[in-house]
């Protein structure tokens, strides 16, 4: 009995400790990027360990960030937040999430979370995007091979 309390106790406190140490990134919605882009996260490419947060910063009023539908894991649950507001998201399942703000999607303010090891890049490249979306999502794509091959 006594062993198997050690054992929970143990078990907990791992636990504990394995959140204690999930990372929190912060992503701004601008109107403005530092590189002169309008309609931007920044940063649009995003790397993180399943169990980190992004913190999608409303810096600029009018923007929310939401996953684009189908641009997610499977079994992941989608987000939408609120126009004009912060919003948390923790992630827990690896892959790869799309992100727009729903008012400038057509403009090209799109994001990629990528967490962990993505098993659904070819599901992911195959969600049709629109307007600006279309050519930014391609760069950020492209962008994830580079960083992918250089290791």
């Amino acid at each position: 009995m006594r062993r198997m309390i050690v054992l929970a106790t143990t078990a907990i406190m791992m636990t504990a400790a394995g959140s204690a140490f999930a990372a929190e990134v912060e992503v701004k919605m601008l109107n403005k990027g530092t590189d002169g882009a309008m309609m931007v996260f920044e940063p649009a490419l995003v790397k993180i360990a399943p169990g980190d947060t992004v913190k999608f910063v409303a810096t600029d009023k009018g923007h929310n960030a939401e996953t684009i539908k189908g641009m997610l894991p499977p079994d992941a649950a989608p987000f939408v937040g609120k126009s004009g507001e912060d919003l948390v998201v923790s992630f827990d399942k690896a892959g790869i999430y799309g992100v727009k703000c729903l008012p400038h999607y057509g403009m090209g303010m799109v994001a990629m979370i990528v967490v962990g090891t993505p098993a659904n890049v070819e599901e992911a490249k195959a969600i049709p995007q629109t307007g600006k979306a279309r050519q930014v999502m391609s760069a950020l794509f492209d962008k994830l091979s580079a960083q992918t091959a250089e290791k």
